[in-house]
């Protein structure tokens, strides 16, 4: 498939605004009606010299929660209307992006841990427990202040 000047143009453009690989491979297809593979998108993009700015790939709670840890409170605790107490751990746990540990509003505890992928994982004191509906929403909102404090 021959690209014409004017295209080549356009995908320098396209790429200095940010757009991803895929984005281009789209907007040819899109506007031009050219239909490339990724590969030859990637050899087309090498070919004009022109860098792919990396895009983040963290969700913006993972990005807050490293926020958060790099201004270094260590711990931080706090209560919801709910009853339910969050406290974030001073020194993370591995794997683990933060981590902590939570109180439910029946007294119940579980260690509490956000990876690098954005998962948070809950791991109850007391086997099979599970946390009432709405005690998981009151500690994903009092996760949130917590570590929107730091």
């Amino acid at each position: 498939m021959q690209i014409t000047n004017d295209q080549r143009e356009k995908v320098a453009a396209w790429v200095s605004e940010g757009a991803s690989l895929a984005d281009v491979q789209r907007r040819l297809k899109d506007e031009f009606g050219v239909s490339l593979t990724y590969m030859d998108v990637r050899f087309l993009v090498d070919d004009l010299k022109l860098e792919i700015k990396e895009q983040p790939r963290q969700s913006e709670a993972v990005e807050r929660l490293a926020a958060a840890k790099t201004q270094g409170e260590g711990e931080r605790a706090g209560a919801a209307p709910g009853g339910v107490r969050v406290t974030m751990d001073a020194i993370t746990k591995p794997q683990a992006l933060a981590s902590g540990k939570v109180t439910f509003s029946d007294g119940e505890t579980a260690e509490w841990m956000l990876d690098h992928s954005g998962r948070l994982a809950l791991n109850p004191s007391k086997p099979g427990y599970r946390p009432t509906q709405p005690d998981i929403m009151a500690f994903q909102q009092e996760l949130q202040r917590v570590a929107q404090g730091f």
